[in-house]
């Protein structure tokens, strides 16, 4: 609006200085609006071939540890830019040094880090920081608000872009004794670990029927072409395997919301549970009731063996979300027949009823040995074959 009255006002004294034929009120009105037309132009490509990176050196890293960010600004052409201004949404969650210059955002729980540079024509502006990761989460950088003009502060120009990147704070690995756990058998199993189970789904061949083979083995059309009952030979397997799960409810009705301590208690349990089951050499996955970030609906990790499974999982563990649509029992229901034969269940709750109570005898039949982590202030109850460790959590164990 400004602009448009000045620019009414010099074609006013353009047009006057012509009726009055005065040269000194043309050449002045002409010179002013020459500049309006320049700082239009100048404003309208200031944001033009503006480029913003920032590199981090970690993007994962524990509570507590520190990493460095480097962030570059560039003007990829040849028109300088004489004043930028840049904020980049920051979470609250992994501070920078006192070298940021950051304002309240809009956002909660977010700052502004805010840049305010002048870049000659193809220049560059670098600044470091170091941050600090604090509280467990997934959490995005970004979005950024740039703003530029003309030299002569008569135009503005904005502009937002997404630019979103993300770092991950894992959750804390805890001692295993404050789990109560054996360290030279921490779950129980030892000697079903020594078991071999034939993977049904992975045949390697055929043999003559022995009378003390299992019927459901028996290879059909191959006895169909001999006349004489033949038998499939299946692929050993003796890794062992591992599933945790994780039951996010910290009330027994989800209108009661959440205990923030408590659900921070479960996850750093599930941590510390599957960094040691890799440590020992498990096939580790993992299962949950509640959302992961940016997400409302549970989830399975399968186990695996790859190098970066830890990784994963501990991902997984930090954008765990206090959202459950499902209960935690017919989940682990409908998930356990997509795990091997045999394998090691560690129920990681907070709630213990009679309910999971029933779930885990009927998963008992299918499943080898069975740990139930119970974060229940009451005692829990006796479960046949089942081993239970209480680990209640109150305000004189959590200060």
């Amino acid at each position: 609006m400004r602009v448009k009255v000045y620019l009414s006002l010099l074609v006013i004294l353009f047009l006057g200085g012509i009726w009055a034929r005065s040269h000194p009120m043309v050449m002045v009105s002409t010179f002013l609006l020459l500049i309006l037309g320049v700082a239009a132009w100048w404003s309208s490509r200031s944001l033009q071939s503006i480029q913003y990176h920032r590199r981090f050196h970690y993007r994962r890293a524990f509570p507590g540890e520190t990493s460095h960010v480097e962030l570059t600004i560039e003007n990829k052409k040849m028109l300088p830019v004489p004043w930028l201004c840049i904020a980049d949404g920051w979470p609250d969650a992994i501070p920078l040094d006192e070298n940021a210059y950051q304002e309240r955002s809009s956002d909660p729980g977010y700052r502004d880090l805010v840049h305010l540079v002048s870049l000659r024509w193809f220049g560059r502006f670098r600044r470091g920081y170091q941050m600090v990761f604090q509280n467990r989460g997934v959490y995005p950088v970004g979005p950024l608000r740039l703003e530029s003009g003309d030299p002569f502060g008569l135009f503005e120009r904005y502009s937002v872009q997404k630019q979103i990147e993300y770092l991950t704070v894992y959750p804390h690995i805890l001692p295993l004794a404050e789990l109560k756990l054996r360290p030279e058998d921490p779950f129980g199993d030892i000697a079903s670990r020594r078991r071999i189970y034939d993977d049904p789904s992975r045949p390697i061949g055929v043999r003559q029927y022995h009378p003390e083979d299992g019927f459901r083995h028996v290879h059909w059309p191959a006895t169909a072409r001999t006349g004489e009952l033949q038998t499939r030979i299946l692929q050993p397997i003796s890794s062992q395997v591992m599933m945790v799960c994780l039951n996010v409810a910290t009330f027994p009705d989800r209108w009661q919301g959440v205990n923030p301590e408590l659900l921070e208690r479960l996850v750093d349990i599930a941590a510390t549970v599957i960094h040691t089951g890799i440590r020992d050499g498990y096939s580790v996955g993992l299962l949950s009731n509640g959302g992961m970030a940016r997400s409302d609906q549970p989830y399975s990790l399968a186990p695996g063996r790859a190098p970066q499974q830890l990784s994963w999982l501990l991902q997984a563990l930090a954008g765990v979300m206090p959202i459950s649509t499902l209960d935690f029992e017919k989940y682990l229901l409908k998930a356990m027949p997509t795990l091997p034969y045999g394998a090691t269940l560690v129920v990681i709750t907070a709630l213990h009823s009679p309910l999971l109570d029933e779930t885990l005898l009927r998963l008992k039949r299918y499943r080898g040995s069975i740990t139930l982590l119970s974060l229940d202030e009451r005692t829990p109850r006796e479960i046949p074959g089942i081993r239970v460790i209480r680990l209640p959590f109150g305000v004189e164990d959590h200060p």
